[in-house]
């Protein structure tokens, strides 16, 4: 496994995916079960049979060296062959429970009081142990689980990378349409001086005729600052940075699923503003196109590890 042993990225994944592995021996036969969903951090939940508990933080290590994030599921599940198992009374945990007992008692004083089936029924207060295998032959079973779960694991990256390939093919579109539409916007964004310039001399005509003897080096100054107000150059430079950028991310791989939707916040940030200054109508109409754009890259990035 040699992602696990360099740790390193060379593409992006998709924090999503299902794998399955299975063995036996004389003994039992097993099957291990991973599931991977989207989320913020790194989260595993184990499911194992009673007694080997003692191997999950070997799984958690493996895991945690594989995956950055993602909610992970695992569970094992063990068939005996003709096999004899014992039961433990599990005292800390029913003392813990009967703790909580008075506690309930006092809010449904209508309620039944606990039953002993029922004490006993409670997940952990009964264990099941194993009465045959001990010593060399159990290390050996622990050994062959380990060995199947990292197959399994092996099998959850591949899954999750061919996810990520699709995803990677997708954004990578996405930022193409959106390169285009800032080319769209710089054409127009030529015109804007053009156009304020001349809508604000027709209503300093009008104003002229109200008032005549308004100064004309204040209407061209305010001319001059409603033009400056109105320049979406800035934006459009740092939109075509932002769109580099998550090329860039793209491109080099690995976990970059936060860093991308962080870009796609400053992405909304620069269109706003762009929107907010456009005195075209064709220019808003690339805005809500951009905006339209990054929502759909957003949906995407949630996946991405």
């Amino acid at each position: 496994m040699i992602f696990l042993e360099t740790g390193g990225y060379v593409t992006v994944s998709s924090m999503t995916g299902f794998s399955y592995s299975k063995g036996q021996n004389e003994f039992c036969s097993w099957n291990w079960e991973l599931k991977s969903v989207n989320s913020k951090g790194l989260n595993v939940r184990f499911h194992l049979p009673a007694g080997y508990e003692n191997l999950e933080k070997n799984i958690r290590d493996h895991i945690s060296k594989a995956l950055k994030r993602g909610n992970i599921s695992v569970n094992l599940i063990i068939r005996w062959f003709n096999h004899k198992e014992g039961y433990h009374l599990n005292s800390l945990r029913l003392e813990e429970i009967l703790k909580f007992i008075p506690t309930i008692k006092s809010k449904f004083p209508e309620a039944l009081p606990p039953t002993i089936d029922g004490l006993l029924s409670l997940r952990g207060v009964i264990d099941t142990i194993d009465e045959e295998l001990s010593g060399d032959i159990q290390k050996e079973l622990e050994k062959k689980l380990k060995k199947s779960f990292e197959i399994s694991l092996s099998s959850l990256l591949e899954i999750r990378r061919n996810e990520g390939k699709v995803l990677k093919k997708f954004l990578k579109e996405n930022l193409k349409e959106f390169s285009i539409l800032i080319k769209d916007a710089e054409k127009l964004s030529s015109l804007q001086p053009k156009v304020i310039t001349k809508r604000l001399k027709n209503n300093v005509q009008i104003l002229l005729k109200d008032s005549p003897n308004l100064p004309e080096d204040r209407l061209a100054q305010e001319i001059a600052l409603l033009v400056a107000k109105a320049d979406i150059r800035e934006e459009l430079d740092r939109l075509m940075a932002h769109e580099q950028a998550a090329q860039n991310m793209i491109k080099e791989g690995g976990p970059i699923g936060r860093k991308l939707d962080f870009l796609c916040q400053e992405f909304n940030r620069e269109v706003n503003t762009l929107c907010a200054k456009s005195v075209d109508i064709k220019l808003t109409q690339i805005g809500l196109e951009m905006k339209s754009s990054i929502e759909q890259f957003r949906e995407q990035v949630q996946n991405i590890e």
